[in-house]
């Protein structure tokens, strides 16, 4: 059986997500400034960009204020999750084909559908 997770790149998933959340450039949470300097990388996820605020001294990293903030599962692994709910797959299928408990699963899709809500009413 062909393990969906190992074809996806966790740098690519970064680069995707600082494309996305910042078009024109790094901007600081706190504050907007675009005075930032890269601080390295987060320990355990080599792709996670850190960054310090040159205005405020705001530290902030790639997922800092993100519904992805704070979680254990890897990124690619949020990513996927989306992926299959875009294709209708119930919480059971996702667990199994990420390897996650159904319990996670189901915290994952919650999540990731009260982010989807809270950024549509943001927009409208």
């Amino acid at each position: 059986m062909l393990n969906i997770q190992h074809l996806i790149d966790d740098a690519k998933c970064f680069e995707v997500v600082r494309e996305l959340r910042w078009p024109d450039g790094v901007r600081c949470p706190k504050c907007s400034s675009n005075a930032i300097k890269k601080r390295g990388f987060h320990t355990h996820q080599v792709h996670r960009q850190r960054y310090e605020c040159g205005s405020c001294g705001q530290q902030f990293d790639d997922l800092s204020g993100t519904i992805f903030e704070g979680h254990h599962q890897p990124l690619r692994v949020w990513v996927l999750c989306l992926y299959f709910m875009g294709l209708n797959i119930s919480n059971e299928q996702i667990a199994a084909e990420l390897d996650l408990s159904e319990g996670d699963a189901q915290e994952m899709t919650t999540q990731l559908r009260q982010g989807i809500v809270v950024k549509k009413s943001l927009s409208d």
